[in-house]
């Protein structure tokens, strides 16, 4: 087998850049088109579903759907792992499933936000029920394969250090182009473009460039050279239990689902939180966020390194914590005594530290725990293992999406439903800290052999 190179190791992280616009859309974008504020109605803003806590009196149609896709999602990742560490292809157990996954993924980001009716309609609902469901579908068979390459690309802890740091990288690079949205439209508007339009022709835009990077590890990575594609024979449902009888496994990932729902809850508000609670425009959300991406950066090599250094988990939880102060702090931004400009400032810079660190090193856990699991079992059942993460943490984004969107109703154009989620990212972040005090990186890294 080939040693990969670092050149390899960013054209393998391109199509995380092109998987993370199309996330980053649904994630920063879903809420703010269905379910907007008055003050973006004002700005000819249309609705299409309909609003409110509308289900049992205290569930919105947007967050109990979303809450449905992403437990649909979850249900699906271990599904298309089973496929994929089975898959006998010339291509490999991977590869194929990056090709051939994209351009649907792709389109069907798109299509979220094209409705049959221009205005409130019960077709629209389903519309947007079905395109969402596929939606997620399209993104596991293409992400969760993608994760299994991780393991199975960095052989060595610095290997697999690196490449969790490159994928980091280009997430981070893509959730931020999904962010810079706004910017795109307005100019499309502003150049007499109808503001539905705009944004629709924005998505569009995006979404193909994320096809195209998609596709650069799909073409250019020969899955052969550097890993084993012997296929695994073990189904679904023993695979996925023998995964989660783990219990290094067990304890991150217990510790990963709080750290999703609180992250969820921030990513989701951020959008409502720049406009809302700090009454700006919402291109300053794009802002922050370019601010907050910036300066992540100049940590990510000092946490590479740090890592290789002292270990991953104490740094994740010193992410974890510094993400709860983020929290403690965003619930009182606007009410602070001083610039709202500043605070939105403050708010993007202190959450660069943690965005590093849990953008790099929770990937580059499950890959020790994944390979340490096949050197003591014998089989490799590294798809299954991000499957079970992913099934995991989508599980926990499905809750977050629920609990914001109901929480957003409380005191409706106060803000006050906001301030009251971020009290609960902070909850969530802390519970998920302690979680993780638990897990022992020395026997894992005892078993790879690591000194």
């Amino acid at each position: 087998m080939k040693k990969i190179t670092k050149k390899k190791m960013w054209v393998f992280a391109l199509g995380q850049f092109g998987w993370a616009i199309l996330g980053g859309i649904i994630t920063n974008w879903l809420v703010y088109f269905y379910a907007p504020e008055q003050e973006t109605i004002n700005l000819g803003h249309k609705l299409y579903l309909t609003q409110g806590a509308v289900v049992f009196g205290v569930f919105t149609i947007v967050g109990l759907v979303t809450m449905g896709s992403r437990i649909f999602d979850a249900f699906t990742d271990p599904l298309i792992a089973t496929v994929s560490d089975k898959s006998r292809h010339r291509l490999g157990r991977r590869i194929p499933f990056l090709r051939y996954a994209a351009f649907p993924f792709a389109l069907v980001t798109v299509l979220v936000f094209v409705l049959p009716t221009d205005g409130i309609s019960m077709l629209n609902n389903v519309w947007f029920t079905v395109m969402l469901l596929l939606f997620y579908l399209f993104m596991t068979m293409y992400c969760t394969p993608f994760n299994a390459l991780i393991p199975e690309l960095g052989k060595t802890q610095d290997d697999k250090i690196n490449i969790s740091t490159y994928i980091s990288i280009t997430f981070i690079l893509g959730t931020a182009l999904a962010y810079s949205s706004p910017f795109i439209w307005d100019m499309l508007i502003g150049s007499g473009i109808e503001r539905m339009t705009a944004i629709r022709i924005t998505f569009g835009m995006l979404a193909f460039i994320a096809l195209l990077l998609m596709w650069v590890p799909a073409f250019f990575i020969k899955e052969s050279d550097y890993t084993d594609t012997t296929p695994s024979n073990t189904d679904t449902f023993k695979s996925l239990t023998k995964t989660f009888k783990n219990k290094s496994f067990q304890t991150f990932v217990a510790s990963d689902i709080f750290y999703w729902i609180a992250l969820t809850l921030f990513q989701t508000g951020l959008p409502f939180f720049v406009t809302t609670l700090l009454g700006l425009e919402e291109t300053m959300v794009t802002m922050y966020f370019l601010v907050m991406t910036v300066t992540s950066f100049l940590f990510y090599m000092p946490v590479n390194a740090l890592a290789k250094k002292i270990g991953k988990k104490k740094l994740v939880v010193v992410g974890f914590s510094a993400f709860a102060l983020v929290f403690a702090f965003s619930m009182f931004i606007g009410l602070y005594g001083f610039s709202v400009v500043a605070q939105g400032y403050i708010m993007a810079i202190a959450a660069a530290i943690p965005m590093a660190i849990l953008g790099i090193l929770p990937q580059a856990i499950v890959a020790d725990i994944a390979q340490a699991d096949a050197l003591t079992t014998g089989e490799n059942r590294g798809g299954m293992f991000y499957a079970a993460r992913t099934f995991s943490f989508k599980l926990g984004q499905a809750v977050s999406m629920l609990i914001f969107t109901s929480l957003a109703t409380i005191g409706a154009g106060s803000g006050l439903g906001y301030r009251v989620a971020l009290g609960f990212a902070v909850l969530f972040t802390l519970i998920g800290a302690l979680i993780l005090t638990r897990y022992n990186e020395k026997k894992v890294l005892e078993i790879l052999e690591v000194k």
